[in-house]
């Protein structure tokens, strides 16, 4: 089999058969990412090889190493340490490249031969999850195009809180409103949009969009209606509302399958598909929303000194996300404006309540991301120390909720779930300080399982069981040098001198023999042998079992976290814009329905 390396900007084609086997499946796993920078986990780094080496050394300028790979020149190489390797993904992603992460999925303790190597995730400019790395006062959206016959099928997504909208558009005007509204870091599609006449470069490089179309198969009518129709567990797409949205049902199933091929996650807090119309909202082009300076001014592109700036002093990072849709999407429906007038001057008259509230989300930490993390299990023990002290405020803001007579307020008192049971269970079962590591234990408080606390006792009273035990089996037999020893080829046994030969009970079982002792063992002994050695490992492994099973159940109410995060959001925006009010002495506006404008 021969295969195309690109090396030095000149393709060569190389012999896979002449390559060293690690070099060989290198090739392979490459050819299957052509698109991507493969990072390839060889112990405790992620190595890059050929036309990939000679990309990150240029963009992250690392060195340029090479490596023997059974060719007559040395392979092009360089690598980073896999524990700081999200730093250096990021900073590719930010450059509009894609990383396909191969990781080593077998122990190489057990391995015969290589060690097998899977892609486990591919991460992209609109599906990366690392937190620290996203802006969190606003979504990051990844949004499929399907352009055919005139019209364009729209879908939008963001990975990080399971947001998951589609929509139809018979114009390139209302296109463009729509990529302004959302500002996709990332759009795929089909190649049919690249006719259409839209001006891809400006997306490229002024609005800093990585744009990637996909094969012809992503937009099969049939894969995409078999992919949403499994995701959702439906028989028939009339169950979320696309029977009659042909084209954007291929735009939200090919995202869907595109997510899926490089997420290789089940994807499960994508539990809703949300069908909007462009009709319910303000039509913005982007003139407008640049001159009216909504969300970032004019000449410097800051938050600061924009309307967003004024009106934000929202406490989460989900309340931000929330404020800054509302601003950039101004409803025209007079009675959805009023209920939301209502809602904030009902928190604006009650100002110890409002406050109240305030004070509460202020600790609450994103819970749409966080959730998002443990669906994809990729949430550490903090994740749910975090989720937990989250979840502890919110029986506090239903409480004061409670007496709101505004109908949103009342709509978001239904729908906030104090999900006191998971606070429970994660205030049973996980440190309140746990490590970052999950697989070295230090997760699991005393009291949560019997089998940790059992394992734990072993690892630390160890020694003390040993003594315990010497010193009964000295008083049991009158043999007073009786010594209980270790070796790595024996383990522990009971040394006798040949002195005390004579007192040597029946239960003893010989070993050993030397010159001038005996070595034996005693069931007892083997007993706490096992229980001592295998303590460590044992415990380990069971406290990662068990912190998975909290994580899982977890994830298993996605649905009701989301609405949960959701109602938090809309009462802190509602809260942020009632104190703004107050400070700035705002007037109520009223609606006037007759198209005239009289300024006096």
């Amino acid at each position: 089999m021969n295969t195309n390396i690109n090396t030095e900007n000149e393709n060569t084609t190389i012999d896979i058969k002449k390559l060293s086997p690690m070099m060989a499946e290198y090739v392979k796993t490459k050819q299957q990412y052509k698109d991507c920078i493969l990072f390839y986990r060889l112990g405790d780094f992620y190595e890059m090889f050929f036309e990939d080496a000679l990309t990150v050394t240029k963009e992250l300028e690392i060195t340029l190493t090479g490596k023997d790979c059974g060719l007559e020149e040395r392979a092009p190489m360089c690598g980073v340490p896999f524990h700081a390797a999200e730093t250096y993904i990021n900073r590719l992603i930010e450059k509009g490249y894609k990383v396909a992460i191969c990781e080593q999925v077998e122990d190489p303790k057990k391995a015969k031969g290589l060690v097998k190597r899977e892609v486990i995730r591919v991460v992209t400019p609109g599906t990366n999850m690392d937190i620290q790395a996203l802006d969190e006062s606003k979504n990051n959206y990844i949004m499929c195009i399907v352009y055919m016959a005139d019209r364009y099928g729209l879908s939008v997504a963001d990975v990080t809180t399971g947001e998951y909208l589609v929509t139809e558009l018979d114009s390139q005007t209302k296109l463009m409103d729509e990529l302004y509204k959302f500002m996709p870091s990332e759009i795929v599609c089909n190649e049919a949009f690249y006719m259409s006449g839209l001006d891809l470069d400006d997306l490229k490089n002024r609005l800093h969009m990585a744009i990637y179309s996909l094969e012809a198969w992503y937009f099969d009518d049939a894969l995409c209606r078999e992919t949403l129709q499994e995701h959702f567990k439906v028989a028939s797409l009339e169950g979320i509302g696309l029977s009659d949205y042909e084209c954007g049902m291929i735009a939200s199933g090919a995202l869907l399958k595109y997510l899926e091929e490089t997420q290789k996650n089940s994807l499960s807090h994508m539990s809703r598909l949300t069908r909007y119309a462009t009709g319910n909202y303000m039509v913005l082009d982007s003139a407008t929303r640049r001159n009216l300076e909504l969300v970032e001014t004019l000449r410097e592109k800051q938050k600061r000194g924009s309307l967003l700036w004024v009106l934000d002093k929202t406490k989460t990072a989900m309340g931000a996300r929330t404020l800054r849709k509302y601003v950039e999407q101004p409803l025209i429906d007079k009675e959805s404006i009023v209920k939301r007038l209502d809602a904030v001057a009902e928190l604006k008259d009650n100002a110890i309540c409002r406050e109240e509230i305030r004070e509460y989300l202020n600790p609450v930490y994103d819970l749409e991301r966080l959730v998002g993390k443990i669906t994809y299990q990729s949430a550490n023990p903090r994740d749910l120390i975090a989720f937990q002290s989250s979840l502890s405020m919110l029986p506090s803001v239903k409480c004061i909720l409670k007496d709101m007579e505004s109908d949103l307020l009342k709509e978001i008192y239904e729908e906030l779930d104090p999900l006191e049971e998971l606070c429970d269970l994660v205030g049973r079962a996980i440190q309140e300080e746990p490590p970052l590591a999950m697989k070295e234990g230090g997760i699991i408080k005393d009291g949560y399982n019997e089998e940790v606390d059992r394992l734990r006792k072993a690892k630390s009273e160890g020694k003390n069981w040993l003594a315990d035990l010497e010193t009964k089996e000295r008083e049991k037999t009158g043999i007073k040098n009786l010594r209980i020893r270790y070796n790595k080829v024996f383990g522990y046994y009971l040394e006798v001198t040949n002195s005390f030969k004579d007192l040597v009970p029946d239960y003893y079982t010989r070993k050993q023999t030397l010159a001038n002792a005996e070595r034996y063992i005693i069931p007892e002994l083997k007993e706490l042998e096992d229980t001592i050695l295998g303590a460590e490992d044992k415990l380990y492994a069971l406290e990662y079992e068990i912190y998975c099973d909290v994580r899982n159940q977890i994830a298993a109410q996605v649905e009701r976290i989301q609405t949960t995060a959701k109602a938090i959001a809309k009462v802190d925006v509602f809260a942020s814009l009632a104190l703004v009010a107050e400070r700035s002495n705002y007037v109520r506006p009223k609606i006037n329905e007759q198209g005239v404008i009289d300024i006096k």
